[in-house]
């Protein structure tokens, strides 16, 4: 016999009958994603493709540490872009948020070159000659990260031809469009700031060092920026020591110079205005 709705009604909810399973999405009965399919995992860890021959133990883990790289790049266009369009839109918190994620990651990349620095040089030299004419000079994310980040050099794809149409038209776009930096002057604009040029653009700097209790949100934010910039210069620091520790000063795979030209770039600053800053304090 059925219930009276008057004792349905006045059941606890801890004895009602569950939904039905069928309405669940989460758990196997789900079934309509995995693990595996959301990630592409097949695709995925189909990517590393030792090419030497005979095989070399530590090609795998030159190939793997290096496409981790990529992805990572990936991660911090992105990051970086938002972070510029939040700048852009007036909101300096959001960007901020955004920025200490790209710091995060950004010490992570350096922390990786000890994993690679786990192959010895006698160990890379049984599969290096496979990479030639094949460099890291070539990734096009890197270039579009220092672009993207105030770095802007033309001359790199002048320089590069090996680029695709795809990575020439990403790179001529970044070059084209707001920098992070560019984004950082448009907040000083909005609050009434100078920014003609680069004296007007110190003393507003100055301005803000000195009045924090008007303008914390911009001191906040360029010492976010001059984070990123310090991390982007212990990474390339890092990475020409690796450089040396493996080959020493031959040639690049790609035709550089190799650690020479690594080491002619370790002076590069995407602000600098904000390490002279320290001088006028």
């Amino acid at each position: 016999m059925p219930e009276p709705d008057s004792v349905r009604e006045t059941q606890p909810d801890s004895v009602r009958q569950p939904e039905p399973a069928r309405s669940r999405s989460f758990g196997e009965e789900g079934g309509r994603l995995t693990y595996s399919s959301y990630l592409r995992l097949p695709e995925l860890l189909g990517q590393q493709v030792p090419q030497a021959e005979p095989p070399a133990h530590d090609e795998l883990l030159f190939i793997t540490v290096h496409q981790v790289y990529e992805l990572w790049f990936k991660q911090l266009l992105f990051e970086v872009e938002s972070a510029r369009d939040e700048m852009l839109a007036g909101r300096s918190w959001q960007a901020r948020h955004l920025l200490r994620r790209v710091h995060a990651i950004e010490r992570l990349l350096v922390a990786q070159v000890e994993i690679l620095e786990t192959m010895t040089p006698q160990d890379f030299l049984d599969f290096r000659a496979t990479l030639a004419p094949a460099s890291g000079f070539q990734s096009a994310q890197f270039r579009e990260l220092e672009f993207l980040s105030g770095a802007k050099d033309a001359g790199f794809l002048a320089r590069f031809r090996a680029l695709t149409d795809a990575e020439r038209q990403r790179l001529d776009r970044r070059l084209a469009e707001p920098s992070l930096w560019d984004g950082y002057v448009d907040l000083l604009q909005a609050r009434g700031l100078a920014t003609g040029d680069d004296a007007e653009l110190m003393s507003s700097l100055v301005t803000i060092a000195k009045s924090r209790d008007e303008h914390d949100d911009l001191w906040q934010l360029a010492e976010d920026l001059l984070t990123h910039d310090e991390l982007a210069g212990v990474w390339r620091a890092r990475h020409v020591a690796m450089v040396e520790r493996q080959i020493g000063t031959k040639s690049g795979t790609g035709g550089s110079t190799g650690a020479p030209y690594l080491r002619r770039r370790l002076a590069l600053q995407y602000y600098p205005l904000l390490w002279e800053l320290r001088d006028w304090l």
